[in-house]
Order: C-alpha cells, then sequence, then structure tokens
C-alpha cells in the first residue's frame, strides 16, 4: 500500500482518529452511497453496530456521536464542534436523525445502537451500518477504522487480505518499503529523506500544491496550540481533569526574562510541554486538530516543530515543509511495517511513530545525515517499544495528554544523541519497527484500547 504525507498528517477533530474521525468518515461514506444509489429518500431506519475496541472504549472517545454526525453528512475535515453538539442534542430530544442533512428517520439510540463485544477477523475497530426501507435492508455495509482516520469498507478488507493492496498501484520515482531501501535511495541519489518525499508527493500533487498544503497543516497545527492556550476549566468526560496549558502559559510569560542556564532549560522543556498539553487538551475536548499520526498522539510533532520554530533563528515555511515530509516517511514506515493503531498495537504505535517522527525531522532540519535522521527515529520509536493503551475510563486524557508531552521532550533528546553521532548505530529502525509489530500481537487485548487493563482498572476514581 502507497501512502501520501497527507494520508497521515489530516485535519480532524478529537479525541480519536481511530473511534472518532475514521467511524464518521465511514458513516459520511456509508449515507453517501445511499444518495447516490437514490436510496436515501425511501429509508425508515439506520442501525449502528460498533465492534471491539469501537464497543469497548467508544463511548469515551465519542463514538457514537461521530457516526452520528457522519450520517448527518459531515466530515472530519470539515465539521463544526460546536454545531454538531447542538445537532446531536436535537436528535436526542426529537428522535428523529437527518440523513445526509436532508432526509428525517426516527432514530432512538437505545434501540439503533448496539455496542457488541465481538472481534471481527480484520480489525478490532469495526462498525456495521445498515439502512432500511419498510420491506427491509436495502443497504448495509461493514467499515474497518485501521487507525490515523484510516477507513476501509468489507470489499476493501476482503481485496487487502487477498492481495496486500488498497488503494490503485502508483509509480513513485523513489519507492521504498523499509529504512534501508530508503537510505540507499538517499545515499545513491545524494538526496535527504525529505528530498526523497517531496519527489514522491509529486507524483500526486504538484511541488507548490504539496508546500502549500504542508504549509495549511502547519498552520492548524498553531491553531489547534492557540486555541488550546485559551481555554479553561476542566475536560468533558466525568474525570473531572483540569486543563493545565493556560496556567503554564502564564507562568513561562513571567519567566521568559530569566538567564540561568538551568532555568533556560527547564523553560525550553516547559514550552515543549506546553504545546503538547495544548493540543491534546484540546483533542480530548474533541475540538479541531491534525491527526500526526492519529489523534492520541497528536501532540509530539506539531511540539517539536513548534520548539524548532520558536528557538531556532532563521526558521522559516522551508523548514516546516522538509520537517513534516521527513517525520512522514517515518510514519510511511511504522504504518507498513507495523501499525499506528492503539488498538491493534497498544500506545507504542501511537505515541512511539510519532516520537520517532518527530525525532527524524528534527534531526534533519538540524543538519543531519539520512543516517543520522534515521537513528533519531529508531531512538524514538525503541524506547518507547512496549507502551500499552489504558486509558482511564476509555477516555483520551489519562495517561494521554502527559504521555504526549513526555515523547515530545524524548523525541528531542533522540535527535539530540543521534546528531553527536555518526549515523551508525547497533539496531535499525527496520529492526525497532518489526519488534513494535510482534510485540503488539503478543500484547494481551485488555492493554490494547479497551479499557480493561493497566491504568484503566487500577486506578480508584473518588
Amino acid at each position: 500500500m502507497t501512502f501520501s504525507v497527507f494520508d497521515l498528517f489530516k485535519i480532524g477533530i478529537g479525541p480519536s482518529s481511530s473511534h472518532t474521525v475514521g467511524p464518521m468518515q465511514a458513516a459520511h461514506d456509508f449515507v453517501m452511497t445511499l444518495r447516490q444509489r437514490e436510496l436515501l429518500g425511501a429509508v425508515t431506519r439506520v442501525s449502528i453496530t460498533l465492534y471491539g475496541s469501537l464497543s469497548a472504549t467508544g463511548r469515551g472517545h465519542n463514538t457514537d456521536s461521530a457516526v452520528l454526525g457522519g450520517l448527518m453528512g459531515e466530515r472530519p475535515l470539515s465539521v463544526d464542534p460546536d454545531d454538531l453538539a447542538l445537532r446531536l442534542a436535537a436528535t436526542a430530544r426529537d428522535g428523529e436523525l437527518k440523513l445526509a442533512g436532508v432526509h428525517n428517520v426516527a432514530f432512538d439510540a437505545a434501540r439503533d445502537i448496539a455496542w457488541c463485544d465481538e472481534i471481527l477477523d480484520y480489525h478490532t475497530n469495526a462498525l456495521k451500518l445498515s439502512a432500511q426501507d419498510r420491506d427491509g435492508v436495502v443497504y448495509a455495509n461493514t467499515y474497518y477504522s485501521i487507525g490515523g482516520g484510516f477507513v476501509v469498507d468489507a470489499e476493501q478488507a476482503d481485496r487487502a487480505a487477498r492481495s496486500d493492496a488498497l488503494t490503485p498501484a502508483v509509480t513513485l520515482p523513489y519507492p521504498f518499503r523499509n529504512a534501508v531501501e530508503l537510505l540507499n535511495i538517499c545515499r545513491r541519489e545524494g538526496l535527504s529523506i525529505s528530498d526523497v518525499m517531496l519527489a514522491n508527493e509529486q507524483v500526486w500533487r504538484s511541488e507548490s500544491d504539496i508546500r502549500d498544503g504542508l504549509w495549511r497543516i502547519w498552520l492548524a497545527m498553531k491553531a489547534c496550540v492557540d486555541s488550546g492556550l485559551d481555554q479553561q476549566g476542566v475536560l468533558p468526560g466525568g474525570l473531572n481533569v483540569r486543563r493545565r496549558a493556560p496556567a503554564l502559559h502564564r507562568r513561562l510569560i513571567a519567566l521568559e526574562g530569566e538567564k540561568s542556564l538551568i532555568a533556560s532549560t527547564f523553560s525550553a522543556m516547559d514550552w515543549v510541554n506546553l504545546f503538547a498539553l495544548a493540543v491534546n487538551e484540546e483533542n480530548a475536548a474533541g475540538r479541531r486538530m491534525v491527526t500526526a499520526p492519529t489523534n492520541g498522539a497528536a501532540g509530539i510533532v506539531p511540539a517539536v516543530l513548534h520548539y524548532y520554530m520558536k528557538f531556532q533563528p532563521g526558521a522559516c515555511e522551508k523548514d516546516v515543509v522538509r520537517f513534516l515530509l521527513t517525520a512522514g516517511a517515518i510514519g510511511i514506515l511504522c504504518k507498513t511495517n507495523a501499525s499506528i493503531s492503539g488498538a491493534e498495537v497498544g500506545c507504542q504505535g501511537e505515541v512511539g511513530s510519532a516520537c520517532a517522527m518527530a525525532a527524524a525531522g528534527l534531526a534533519e532540519l538540524m543538519g543531519g545525515t539520512p543516517a543520522q535522521v534515521e537513528n533519531a527515529a529508531e531512538i524514538g520509536l525503541e524506547h518507547n517499544l512496549g507502551l500499552t493503551c489504558d486509558p482511564i475510563a476509555g477516555l483520551v486524557q489519562v495517561p494521554c495528554i502527559e504521555r504526549n508531552a513526555i515523547a515530545s521532550v524524548k523525541a528531542i533528546n533522540a535527535a539530540q544523541m543521534a546528531l553527536c553521532g555518526d549515523g551508525e548505530h547497533f539496531v535499525s529502525l527496520d529492526k525497532v519497527i518489526r519488534t513494535m509489530r510482534d510485540t503488539g500481537r503478543d500484547m494481551q487485548d485488555k492493554y490494547k484500547e479497551t479499557s480493561r487493563g493497566g491504568l484503566a482498572v487500577n486506578t480508584i476514581e473518588c
């Protein structure tokens, strides 16, 4: 399967790429199919069945609301979270769901949404949507949200299982399946990793469109941080987790004149923490943000990029493009050869992949060779191996928000360590990615976004 950097960095809403963004997109696709087949006007009822991890943590991840939004015709890229909340409240109050925004059907969540523990064969994040008229089912489909907002339906999943290809083949100028092939291309052609990615991206878009698109991604990341700095109070969901970004921001502004070395070092780390906290608090609140490569790990890439843009003299738009292209290359390797889905391999696939991506992007901007960039990614991922996904109450809050801040600092340290060497290292990135895949397969399901193990069951709520 061939991915674009824009498949990894997608503008959407929180709190989860796999449990919110993916299901909303799936429901949108479903209702658009009804419209295209001219079946919409005859529909009298829709039913929703959530399976596996979508059922286990779907309430905390707003999966049911996301599916309803998709059925209303909304998409993650363009939905207004505040407007959607009003429409969902009206649906609950009036008992009517407006399919595609134009056709009303009776809807009762207790009757029409089923939460099923069964895990379907292709992926644990599965949902089935069914539309009926007065005579029976007119159209039904099963969708799989496979991480990072990626969605496949039953036909695509079957084709993937048989051919290992979900998308039509494209011919890239510099195809690579693993880090070894990527580094060989860089050595042979005298290119950086971002150069290779830029050339490959031009199969789909012009260079100017790529640069403009990545700059828009960066602006969306910045807007998410800015919004997170302005919000106050506690996050929704019942844990009463207090937003910390605004108070930390005020403290950092007050301390910016401090000149001691240790204070300056702490201040830089605090800024990185701040950027990550702001993003992930916004994500937990269901606000607009960017998958990077997922929602649960969305704070790491923007936090490290913000760090560079704030503290590196002369930082500019060109640096943003190089950073995101390089990070995207590492994300593609993680997704292709393992997974970025917490429900599939645990949080090592989300936070671990994001840490590797951010470390690689920073190492390239700081003048690292392709070998040093690969080393930075390897360090970032290696020291997240085995990380479980055990959100308390099924909410993307504890430990998720702090985990992004910790991994952001870890990514910067990984880049620094790699730049101190010559690119030679004992364990390759490919081996670490393979280990992540194998560790995820061995990990018990209760540690993979089900809230049935770890902190999710060992934390006493008062």
